[in-house]
C-alpha cells in the first residue's frame, strides 16, 4: 500500500504544528465483544493494531489508512484522534490546558464545532459544566487568535466534533474523525421496531465465520439489515461509500485529491456475488419485508431474494442443503413469556428438523427464552445490542 507524502498531526505538545508527524495514534469505537473482529479489519487494512481496549482498538495511521479506515470499517462506531492529554483536578485547571491546544490548527473560526463527553470521575461532579468549560476554553483560544472572532457551537450537526474523557484526574480532548457515527452507512432509510444497527450486524456476519462463498439465510430479517451487512461483506462494498460524508472533510488539511482516488478504488474493487451463494431473507410480516427491499435497493443489492414467511410455520423455505443461518428474533418485548418460550421452543424444532446441515446463529437478550431452543450451543459469544446484553449462540446443525 503506497500511502502520500503529506500526513496528519498527533499533537503531542501544544505547539506543534499539523502537517509535520508521519504517523499518530487512531482510537477506533466499536460495540462491546466485536473488540477482536474490528482488529482484525484493521489489520487487513494494514494498521498497526497497538491496544485493544473495552469497545475500543487503538492503531498507528497515517492520513491515507486514516481515509481508508472511515471509508472500509464495517464494525467500528467512530475514528478518533487524541490531541491532547493532561491531568486536571477541577474544571478551571481543564481549561487552563484546553486554552493552550491550538484548536485553530484543525478548524477555522467560520466553523460550527460541538463537544460531547465521558467522564468518570470525583474530581468533575458535573459533567456538563466540564464540557461547557471545554467550550469556552476552545472560544477564548479562538478570539485571542482572531480578533474577538469565535467559531459557533452546533448540536445538531457540527462541522468539528470533538470528545471530551476524563477518567479520575486524566483529561483527553480527542477530535472526531468520522462525524456521524459510521453504523449510518446511509442506505437505511426506514427501519422496523428495535432494529439492529448496522456494526453490530456486520459484527454477526464476521463472527460466523461466513466467507460469502456458500448460501446464507435470515429467516427474520426485519429491516434487512443482517442480510445487506452480509451481501455488503459478500460483494467487497465498502460500507463508507454511501455516506455523503465525513468529519474528516471539513478538517483543515482535508485531501480531496487522495479521498476521491480511495472512494474510486473501492469502488472499483467490489465484485459480483459467486454462484451457488445467494442471500436470502425472508419475514412473516409484509411491511417488514418492504422496508428491506427498500434499504437493499438503496445499498445497491437488487439480487438480495427477499420473500414473506413464516420461519416456525412452515416448512423448509429455501432449496440449499447447507449454508449459514443468522437471525434475531422477537426479545419478547411485545409477547408474555410463555408464548416467548414456546416460540424459541419452535425455532430449535425448525432447524432441527429442516435445516441440517446449516450453521445456525442466534442472537437474544432473553437468555430464558434461549433455553427453550432444546438444542446444544457449539459457541457462546457475549455482545451488547446497545444496552442489551446478548448471547449469540451458534447451533451446529449436523
Amino acid at each position: 500500500m503506497v500511502y502520500e507524502k503529506e500526513k496528519l498531526v498527533l499533537i503531542i505538545h501544544p505547539s506543534s504544528p499539523l502537517t509535520h508527524l508521519e504517523t499518530f495514534e487512531l482510537i477506533a469505537k466499536t460495540a462491546q465483544g466485536l473488540e477482536e473482529i474490528l482488529a482484525a479489519e484493521l489489520e487487513q487494512l494494514g494498521a498497526q493494531v497497538t491496544h485493544k481496549g473495552n469497545r475500543s482498538v487503538s492503531f498507528m495511521a497515517d492520513k491515507t489508512l486514516m481515509y481508508l479506515a472511515n471509508l472500509h470499517l464495517r464494525t467500528a462506531f467512530r475514528l478518533m484522534l487524541p490531541i491532547n492529554t493532561f491531568n486536571a483536578i477541577n474544571p478551571d485547571e481543564l481549561y487552563r490546558n484546553a486554552l493552550k491546544t491550538p484548536w485553530e490548527d484543525y478548524f477555522s473560526p467560520n466553523q460550527t464545532f460541538a463537544v460531547q463527553f465521558t467522564i468518570n470521575s470525583p474530581h468533575f461532579t458535573h459533567s456538563q459544566y466540564a464540557a461547557l468549560k471545554l467550550k469556552d476554553a476552545i472560544a477564548d483560544r479562538f478570539r485571542k487568535q482572531y480578533n474577538n472572532v469565535r467559531p459557533s457551537v452546533n448540536t445538531h450537526n457540527p462541522d468539528f466534533l470533538i470528545q471530551l474523557h476524563i477518567h479520575n484526574t486524566r483529561c483527553t480532548l480527542l477530535i472526531d474523525s468520522s462525524g456521524e457515527t459510521l453504523h449510518k452507512r446511509g442506505y437505511r432509510t426506514q427501519q422496523v421496531a428495535a432494529p439492529l444497527n448496522e456494526v453490530l450486524a456486520a459484527g454477526l456476519v464476521l463472527l460466523s465465520g461466513w466467507e460469502g462463498n456458500t448460501p446464507f439465510f435470515d429467516p427474520m430479517c426485519g429491516s434487512g439489515t443482517i442480510a445487506i451487512e452480509a451481501a455488503l461483506y459478500q460483494r467487497n462494498i465498502a460500507p463508507g461509500l454511501f455516506r455523503p460524508q465525513f468529519g474528516f472533510q471539513k478538517w483543515r488539511n482535508f485531501d480531496a485529491t487522495l479521498w476521491k482516488s480511495l472512494q474510486s478504488d473501492a469502488l472499483k474493487n467490489s465484485r459480483p456475488s459467486p454462484p451457488n451463494a445467494t442471500i436470502y431473507a425472508a419475514d412473516v410480516l409484509q411491511h417488514a419485508l418492504k422496508i428491506a427491499i427498500t434499504n437493499a435497493q438503496n445499498a445497491g443489492l437488487p439480487d438480495i431474494s427477499f420473500f414473506t414467511a413464516d420461519f416456525v410455520a412452515q416448512p423448509r423455505v429455501i432449496k440449499e442443503k447447507t449454508g449459514t443461518l443468522i437471525t434475531n428474533p422477537p426479545y419478547g418485548e411485545r409477547l408474555a413469556p410463555a408464548e416467548l418460550n414456546m416460540f424459541y421452543k419452535a425455532i430449535g424444532d425448525k432447524l432441527k428438523k429442516n435445516y441440517t446441515g446449516f450453521n445456525a446463529w442466534i442472537l437474544s437478550s432473553n437468555l430464558e427464552a434461549l433455553k427453550h431452543i432444546g438444542l446444544h450451543p457449539y459457541k457462546k459469544i457475549t455482545l451488547y445490542n446497545g444496552p442489551l446484553a446478548c448471547k449469540f449462540l451458534q447451533f451446529k446443525m449436523y
